[in-house]
């Protein structure tokens, strides 16, 4: 198995396992992988250093502190936190997202956390009529149910 570092558009940064480099370069090629925060396809392999065993040489990691997390890895690990509150705190309603919303708006239907898909013309329409909604990519690992 050969762990490599990967980056989709969006610069959010994760691991692929591979047999090889062959592997990557085929699932990559054919789609098959995808970022696993925002979905997209369009993933980049990373620079890596590879670990070197010399012998004599000291150990680097015992020479020097622990490196604080990185920034970025944890406002992705936040993101998750989110994703993960508001799934497990809201209705999906799917694609009649933007006509539950009108309902509930106008007091048509009870008032209730919702989830769902809506373009971006049925969101600039709903705040035109005064009705809040904010767009939340949600990774495809949460958009199925897990057996």
């Amino acid at each position: 198995m050969k762990v490599i570092d990967l980056r989709c558009r969006s610069g959010h940064r994760f691991e692929g396992w591979f047999a090889g480099d062959d592997d990557f370069l085929d699932q990559n090629g054919r789609g098959l992988i995808e970022c696993p925060l925002c979905a997209d396809k369009v993933i980049v392999r990373m620079p890596s250093a590879p670990r070197l065993n010399l012998s004599g040489a000291q150990d680097p990691a015992a020479a020097t502190p622990p490196v604080p997390a990185d920034e970025a890895a944890t406002m992705q690990a936040r993101w998750l936190q989110v994703v993960r509150h508001v799934i497990a705190n809201t209705e999906d309603v799917g694609q009649r997202f933007a006509d539950e919303a009108r309902r509930i708006h106008y007091g048509e239907a009870e008032e209730r956390a919702i989830r769902g898909q809506a373009s971006a013309d049925e969101r600039e329409a709903l705040r035109e009529e005064g009705i809040e909604v904010h767009p939340l990519p949600v990774p495809a690992v949460f958009k199925d149910t897990l057996q």
